[in-house]
């Protein structure tokens, strides 16, 4: 039995806010049982250097300082950018441009923020699920503006956590969960169940090939369950 009193293969409790914030082109707070984030899409008319045609899309993360059970110092006053924050944002940006034919952005870049307000466990799922939500809809607008011809988002994506505690698989992690974890993985993936990312590691133990596949099962039913209810928010905008 679960502390929450879940089922193994059983998501948290999920709600999307779109339209969270009055000035983003796209905006979603994303609810994840006790994990909260904020994702802001930001259309900018111009690319970064190193793009030449197309466009682009990348992604910023950040945890409030009381976004844990202990402040944390905001990076700004370290002068540099955590090593975590910066292999999550890295993370969420690859995830999201999946989701793009950057083709069809010609001259366009957006920026999701993503910035976790309360954090429970798979804070950087959550941003993938929520900075999704916010890209589509900044991208539906650029549609309706007339910046794009059509509407350049090709693939529906959501990630979600799945680990091993107690040697018993079992799906979406919260931080009570997930301290214990003997294995832990997660998973981005789109409508079609095909895997964009996948990070798995063996924290208390080394894992087998199929428990591997038995971690990547859970994550795709909880990715698909996720994907409908983008899918509710969105509409059908493949």
């Amino acid at each position: 039995m679960r502390i929450d009193g879940r089922a193994l293969d059983e998501l948290r409790s999920v709600k999307f806010t779109p339209d969270f914030t009055k000035f983003a082109e796209g905006s979603c707070l994303v609810e994840m049982g006790d994990t909260v984030v904020l994702c802001n899409a930001s259309v900018e008319e111009k690319l970064p250097p190193h793009v030449r045609s197309g466009g682009w899309i990348t992604a910023e993360y950040s945890m409030l300082p009381r976004a844990n059970r202990e402040r944390s110092k905001r990076d700004i006053a370290k002068l540099k950018l955590n090593g975590r924050s910066a292999e999550i944002q890295r993370l969420i940006g690859r995830s999201l441009r999946s989701a793009v034919d950057l083709s069809a952005m010609e001259g366009v870049s957006i920026v999701v923020d993503c910035d976790v307000l309360q954090g429970d466990g798979g804070t950087r799922t959550a941003s993938v699920t929520g900075g999704f939500v916010a890209l589509a809809l900044a991208c539906r607008g650029l549609l309706e503006q007339g910046l794009v011809k059509a509407m350049p988002i090709r693939h529906y994506v959501a990630g979600i956590s799945a680990g091993i505690v107690d040697n018993v698989a079992m799906l979406d992690l919260q931080y009570s969960e997930d301290s214990r974890a003997m294995v832990d993985l997660n998973c981005v993936m789109n409508e079609q169940g095909g895997i964009i990312e996948l990070q798995g590691t063996g924290e208390g133990r080394a894992f087998t090939p199929r428990e591997q596949q038995e971690l990547v099962a859970l994550c795709a039913q909880g990715n698909a369950r996720l994907i409908e209810l983008e899918k509710n928010i969105l509409g059908e905008i493949l």
